[in-house]
């Protein structure tokens, strides 16, 4: 498959308006569709994806990126004055990509323990020109004892990584004493918020506010959780690799 034969993405802009508040530019939008047209290409080789059909694309990894931080004032605030972003668990470069897109003033770190789809997500930085945007290759659990990355960012959002309490345990430690911690979830039960308000103690945090919503495509139930750190978190966390999998908080 060429580049040339990869359908357009929706615009969508009524419901870019309708859901966020907001539309991309021509540019952003232009940006958008050449990093779709980059991961159906880069799929043929490597497993990013089994969403490739243009609206689903649109719905699952773009608008589904951008609700966790878009329609939130405070975020649009951070983002557009520069914030400190990293990705969790980045995959195929998604919530990162199209937020280092929208947000130009503020510098995004792309995650992933598997050196495949880093490769890709250089290459895409690369294509796309953007130069707010940068990669790691490690284990998360690694990376947030590190003075470089320990509680050094604003922002740390997560995707669909393992269950409530270990996100937390991957993402807390690396927000600042006052940042945000985004955990991009579909359902979202009573059970989990009881484990997630648990492991959010321990790891210096408050639950801020749990989001639900619908897709506006497919009607699909989503969530966002949203923890604020409140006071350090304890140098023994985050936990040896696996450990927080294994045995959550």
């Amino acid at each position: 498959m060429s580049l040339e034969s990869i359908s357009s993405l929706p615009e969508m802009v009524d419901i870019w308006q309708q859901t966020l508040n907001w539309q991309p530019t021509n540019e952003q939008q232009n940006q958008l569709q050449k990093l779709y047209e980059l991961v159906i290409e880069a799929n043929r080789n490597i497993n990013l994806t089994r969403i490739t059909e243009p609206a689903e694309f649109w719905e699952k990894h773009l608008w589904d990126s951008l609700v966790g931080v878009a329609p939130k004032q405070h975020f649009l605030d951070l983002l557009n004055h520069g914030a400190s972003v990293i990705d969790i668990g980045t995959g195929a470069g998604f919530p990162g990509l199209p937020i280092s897109i929208i947000f130009p003033k503020s510098q995004v770190t792309l995650l992933d323990s598997t050196r495949k789809k880093i490769n890709f997500i250089d290459s895409t930085i690369s294509n796309l020109y953007l130069t707010n945007a940068q990669t790691i290759v490690g284990r998360v659990e690694e990376i947030g004892q590190e003075s470089k990355h320990r509680e050094r960012y604003d922002l740390a959002v997560i995707r669909a990584v393992g269950s409530v309490s270990a996100c937390a345990e991957y993402t807390l430690p690396l927000v600042k004493k006052g940042g945000l911690a985004v955990i991009y979830r579909g359902s979202f039960t009573k059970e989990e918020q009881q484990n997630l308000e648990n492991a959010v103690n321990i790891l210096g945090g408050k639950i801020e506010l749990i989001d639900n919503f619908t897709t506006p495509l497919s009607n699909s139930i989503r969530h966002c959780l949203y923890l604020r750190k409140v006071k350090h978190t304890p140098v023994s966390f985050p936990r040896p690799v696996g450990i927080p999998t294994q045995k959550p908080l």
